[in-house]
C-alpha cells in the first residue's frame, strides 16, 4: 500500500494524476485543493470509473498554515510514500503591471505553499519506507530556457522551486526521503489557456499526467534532487 498526497488534485494535470493513481486499489490517495466541491467531483469520477473508494478530499488553502493540514489528516495516517506538489498559481500581464499582491500570491502558492506542505508532514515522511516529494515545476524555471514575458513572477516562482528541489535532496539524504522537479512544458490546461490563450499544446493533461503519475512511484527509485524537463514545447 502506498499512501500518496497530491495537491492541486482538483483540475487539470493534478486531476489527470489522482484518477489515474486512483485505478490501483492498494493506493490512497488524499487530494488537497481549495474547492471541496471540486474534489468531491473527482473523487466521485474515481469511485465510477474503478468501483473502489481510495480518494479522499482534503479542504485545505496551502496560503495556511500547515497546522491546519495536520487537523485534517487521519490518525491512522504515519507514513506518507509520496507527495506530490502540484498546485500552481499563475497571473499573465505585463511587468510593469505585476502588482506587489501579484507577486506575493504567485510564490505563496507556488514556493511557499510547497515548503508549508513538506515541513507539515516531515514527521510522515520516510518513516516506514523511503518516501519521494515531486514537485512540478515548468519549463518556465528552467535555466537556459525561453522566458515569455507576461509570465515573470510565475516563472520566477518555479526557478525558486526547482532551487528548492536541489537544496531540500540535500536536507533529507540521509532521512530516506528523495526530492525531485519534473519542469513541465507546454499541456492543454486551463492555466495553459491564462498564458498562451490562442496556443494548442501538444499533450492533453492526460497523456501528461501518465509520466508524472509513473515518475512520482518510481522516480526515486533512479533520481534524486534533480529538475529534469520534459517538454515537446515551451510553449
Amino acid at each position: 500500500m502506498k499512501n500518496i498526497i497530491l495537491t492541486g488534485g482538483s483540475r487539470g494535470i493534478g486531476e489527470a494524476v489522482a484518477l489515474q493513481l486512483a485505478a490501483n486499489p492498494t493506493h490512497q490517495v488524499y487530494l488537497i485543493a481549495r474547492s471541496g466541491e471540486a474534489l468531491q467531483r473527482v473523487a466521485a469520477q474515481a469511485y465510477q470509473r474503478y468501483q473502489h473508494r481510495n480518494v479522499f478530499p482534503i479542504i485545505y488553502d496551502l496560503t495556511t498554515p500547515a497546522v491546519g493540514l495536520q487537523e485534517k489528516l487521519p490518525e491512522s495516517l504515519t507514513q506518507v510514500d509520496v507527495l506530490i506538489n502540484n498546485a500552481g498559481f499563475l497571473v499573465n500581464k505585463p511587468f510593469e503591471q505585476h502588482s506587489e499582491e501579484d507577486w506575493q500570491k504567485t510564490f505563496e502558492v507556488n514556493v511557499f505553499g510547497v515548503v508549508r506542505m513538506i515541513k507539515g508532514l516531515q514527521d510522515k515522511l520516510g518513516k516506514e519506507r523511503r518516501s519521494h516529494i515531486l514537485n512540478v515545476g515548468s519549463m518556465g524555471g528552467f535555466q537556459g530556457s525561453t522566458k515569455f514575458e507576461g509570465l515573470v513572477a510565475y516563472s520566477a516562482s518555479k526557478a525558486a522551486l526547482a532551487n528548492l528541489t536541489e537544496s531540500l535532496a540535500q536536507v533529507f539524504v540521509d532521512k530516506h526521503i528523495a526530492v525531485n522537479c519534473l519542469a513541465l512544458g507546454a499541456v492543454q490546461t486551463d492555466m495553459l489557456k491564462t498564458a498562451f490563450p490562442t496556443y494548442q499544446a501538444p499533450l492533453s493533461a492526460e497523456e501528461m499526467a501518465k509520466f508524472v503519475t509513473y515518475f512520482a512511484l518510481e522516480g526515486h527509485q533512479f533520481f534524486n534532487g534533480k529538475v529534469i524537463p520534459v517538454a515537446l514545447s515551451t510553449p
